[in-house]
């Protein structure tokens, strides 16, 4: 093939193809060096060098495939001493990492792969060790981030939530701007003062902030209230009823123990982890079989039956429009739930005393961070397809390549 030929198909500023060292079915190795005209950029001060030229070397540095064939190209670099602090540097080259061995293209192909499957079938479709895709890819994604995560991203309406990312309750803190349903930011841990470093390097923007759905979590409504002075603080209805199924379980839980110790062999088969989300699911959407199967249950079981009045009565909350309305009838659900004599519910009625004003607010502004429970699906199978990240900071910067401002199609998108 022309030399001037493979000049033109590998279009690499400044440098031209100069001699064809092998092709075979597999690979293919081009000797590359930079034209007359050049002028070398030092690595050290980043200024042009005309003077100080200490000697040269080759490198070989993977480029894309062409034909199916990988290509490497031996490339000449030169090396200069510096006037500013008389120590040798290797010229700086635009298309090429100074430490790295793949073109920037290669590198930003394989970044892409990633995010669509895991390293080890990047590695494998490219030929590339697991390590070297790791360290390819987690090198792209720490020069992204500095690009579109510092400073810190602004959101006019947010959503906190935890995710696990390692047994023995590990976890992970993350933010999400609901009007671009992406993570814009995520931290260590989920203490008040993890969500303080998000809000801490907002500044003075914290005061932009409209609203914050929360799971109802004591440290992050304490840090929002302290820094978003001005955002509606929203004990979103996704979490409340979730919330209000695992009080309804726990109960289902105790009955089902204190039947198995009475030898209630009936009640136990009734209250078992089969019929479990029997008791979870909207009274309104229950098939005729489901409902024999709790009227049967209510026969039997009067704190069952209880407990699957309070949680309906509860969901009555959110059928009014006006929050005049809803408070009335959320107050006297707590009444109901102090009086119930369930340990269960009555503990769920003193917290939702508590965060009465924020489960309120869902009426002034209808936001929710459910969609924080599909990210953290989403995050959870990032983990299993990776059997684990070892590297946290790692881990970190996947979640946003996967659900956050680093998804490459989000460059797609744009450009469309």
């Amino acid at each position: 093939m022309d030399l001037n030929t493979l000049t033109k198909i590998l279009n690499l500023p400044d440098y031209k193809v100069t001699q064809i060292i092998s092709i075979t079915d597999t690979q293919m190795h081009l000797r590359i060096e930079p034209r007359k005209q050049k002028k070398a950029i030092c690595s050290g001060c980043g200024e042009i060098h005309t003077k100080g030229y200490h000697s040269e070397k080759e490198v070989i540095v993977e480029d894309l495939a062409i034909s199916a064939r990988r290509v490497f190209l031996h490339v000449k670099k030169r090396l200069y001493r510096c006037p500013k602090d008389q120590r040798i540097y290797t010229e700086k080259i635009a298309w090429l990492n100074k430490s790295s061995r793949f073109t920037y293209r290669f590198s930003n192909e394989v970044n892409r792969l990633t995010a669509i499957t895991t390293n080890q079938e990047a590695g494998w479709y490219l030929g590339l060790d697991d390590e070297v895709v790791y360290r390819i890819d987690k090198e792209m994604l720490t020069e992204q981030a500095k690009k579109k995560l510092i400073p810190t991203p602004k959101a006019i309406h947010l959503s906190v939530d935890e995710v696990s990312y390692k047994k023995y309750h590990r976890y992970l803190t993350n933010v999400i701007d609901l009007d671009q349903r992406l993570v814009i930011w995520n931290a260590k841990g989920r203490k008040q003062e993890v969500l303080n470093q998000y809000y801490q390097g907002l500044g003075e923007d914290c005061k932009k902030i409209k609203s914050v759905a929360l799971d109802g979590a004591k440290h992050y409504i304490s840090s929002t209230s302290k820094y978003a002075v001005n955002a509606l603080i929203v004990y979103d209805k996704f979490h409340v009823i979730q919330r209000l199924n695992q009080t309804v379980d726990r109960v289902r839980k105790e009955e089902l123990a204190r039947a198995s110790e009475e030898g209630k062999q009936e009640l136990v088969e009734l209250t078992n982890c089969k019929q479990r989300f029997i008791l979870l699911k909207n009274k309104n959407k229950l098939t005729e079989k489901q409902r024999g199967y709790l009227d049967k249950l209510y026969q039997i079981n009067r704190p069952i039956y209880e407990a699957m009045l309070l949680k309906e009565s509860f969901l009555e909350i959110y059928n009014y429009k006006k929050v005049e309305e809803a408070k009335e009838c959320l107050e006297n659900w707590i009444a109901q739930a102090l009086s119930s004599g369930l340990k269960a519910f009555m503990e769920l009625g003193h917290k939702f005393s508590e965060k009465k004003d924020y489960i309120l607010n869902w009426f002034k502004k209808k936001i929710s961070s459910a969609i924080s429970e599909g990210f953290n699906n989403k995050i959870k199978r990032l983990k299993r397809m990776a059997y684990g990240y070892k590297d946290i900071n790692y881990f970190r910067l996947k979640i946003h390549q996967h659900c956050g401002l680093l998804n490459p199609r989000l460059n797609t998108i744009n450009a469309t």
